[in-house]
C-alpha cells in the first residue's frame, strides 16, 4: 500500500514538473505579427475550439461512466435489457454532422481569403523579393534595388511583400512562422506568397522541408523594419564590395556548405533569378553541389545509346539464329513426314 502510494506521488510530480516546463515554451503561430499570422491563428483557434465540443464531452463521459459504474458503487441503476435511445443516436449523428459542415464552410472560405497567391490590400506599394533555396542557405534576391543577401532578410513593416520562391538544389519550403503561409521552392518552378508584418522586430524563419545534412541549419533572420531604417539597411549592403554574377561567383554560393555566414551582394547579374529559373529547363548551370549534370545525363544517354545498338544487334543475331533452328525443325518435320511413307510403300 506504502509503495503504491509513493509512485502516485512520484506520478503527480512529473506531471507538476512538466506543467512548469511548458510554461516556458512559446507558439510563433499564435503570437502573429503580420495580417496573414492573425488570420490563420484565428482559423487555428475556431478550429480547435469546434472540434472540442466532440472531444470534451466525450472525455467527460468516459471518466464520470468510470467513475459511476465502479465496482464498489451499489447504488449504480444496472439496466441489461437497454438496447437503444433515439435521443441519444440523434446526438451521436447531428453534433458531428454539424460540426463538419461548419468546418467545410469555413474550409471554403479561408481556402480562398489566404491563397498564398492572392495579392494583400493596402495603401502601400509592395515590394518584391526572390527567394531561392540553395544547400544550406537562403539566397533573397532584391530586383528593384539591384543587391541580394544570403541568410538575412530586410523589408519595411506595414508593406506587402510578394516573395517569388525557387530552389537552386531539392525541393525545400519557406516559412516566416510570425507571419504566416509556408510556401514550397522546387527546381525549375516559380512559386509566390504575399505576406506582411504590422510590428517592427527580427522574426526566425526557416526551412520546412528536410533537405538533407544541413537542413537543421538553414535558418534566416527576417528584418521588419521602419521604411528610414530599411533604406539604411541597403545602403550597407550596396557598400559590399562582393557582387553576384550568373554563371561563375554564383555556382561559388551554390555549393554546398553548413551554417552559411550572412554575406551581402551589392550588385546582381541582371535577370538572375530568371536564369536560375531556365537553367533547369534548358540544362544550363542549376546547382553547384550538383555540376555536371548535363553531363552526366548525357554520358548515361551515351551509354544507353551504345547499349541499344548492343541490343539491336543482339536482337538480330537472335532472331537469325531462331530462323536457322526453325528451318531446321522443318526440315527433320518433313523428313519424318516422309519416313513412314517410304516403310508403308516398303511393308
Amino acid at each position: 500500500m506504502q509503495r503504491h502510494t509513493l509512485w502516485r506521488r512520484r506520478g503527480t510530480l512529473v506531471l507538476v514538473v512538466l506543467c512548469l516546463l511548458l510554461t516556458g515554451c512559446s507558439s510563433a503561430l499564435l503570437d502573429p505579427k503580420g495580417q496573414i499570422g492573425v488570420e490563420q491563428r484565428s482559423l487555428i483557434l475556431t478550429s480547435f475550439g469546434l472540434m472540442l465540443i466532440v472531444v470534451i464531452p466525450v472525455i467527460a463521459m468516459t471518466l464520470l461512466f468510470g467513475w459511476r459504474y465502479r465496482r464498489s458503487n451499489s447504488v449504480a441503476k444496472y439496466l441489461p435489457d437497454w438496447a437503444h435511445s433515439n435521443v441519444i443516436e440523434a446526438v451521436v449523428w447531428i453534433v458531428p454532422c454539424a460540426i463538419i459542415a461548419v468546418l467545410a464552410l469555413l474550409t471554403w472560405q479561408t481556402s480562398h481569403s489566404l491563397d498564398p497567391h492572392k495579392s494583400i490590400e493596402s495603401d502601400t506599394a509592395s515590394m518584391e523579393i526572390q527567394v531561392v533555396a540553395l544547400d544550406w542557405k537562403w539566397l533573397f534576391i532584391y530586383p528593384e534595388q539591384g543587391i541580394a543577401s544570403v541568410n538575412e532578410l530586410a523589408f519595411p513593416v506595414d508593406t506587402p511583400v510578394r516573395f517569388r520562391v525557387s530552389s537552386g538544389s531539392v525541393m525545400n519550403a519557406f516559412f516566416i512562422p510570425h507571419l504566416g503561409s509556408q510556401i514550397y521552392a522546387m527546381a525549375g518552378m516559380d512559386n509566390d506568397v504575399h505576406l506582411i508584418a504590422d510590428e517592427v522586430g527580427v522574426y526566425p524563419g526557416r526551412s520546412t522541408n528536410y533537405s538533407g545534412a544541413g537542413f537543421s541549419g538553414m535558418t534566416f533572420d527576417a528584418r521588419v523594419t521602419t521604411p528610414a531604417e530599411f533604406d539604411e539597411w541597403v545602403a550597407s549592403v550596396r557598400a559590399s564590395g562582393e557582387t553576384l554574377t550568373y554563371p561563375d561567383s554564383y555556382s561559388d554560393l551554390a555549393k554546398p556548405s553548413e551554417y552559411h555566414p550572412v554575406e551581402y551582394f551589392s550588385a546582381v547579374s541582371p535577370e538572375l533569378y530568371e536564369s536560375i529559373l531556365t537553367s533547369f529547363h534548358t540544362g544550363g548551370v542549376g546547382h553547384g553541389g550538383h555540376g555536371g549534370h548535363s553531363e552526366v545525363m548525357g554520358d548515361v544517354h551515351d551509354s544507353h545509346g551504345e547499349s541499344g545498338e548492343l541490343e539491336s544487334a543482339s536482337a538480330t543475331h537472335h532472331q537469325a539464329a531462331f530462323g536457322h533452328v526453325t528451318n531446321q525443325h522443318a526440315s527433320e518435320d518433313r523428313a519424318m513426314n516422309g519416313h513412314p511413307t517410304s516403310v508403308e510403300a516398303g511393308g
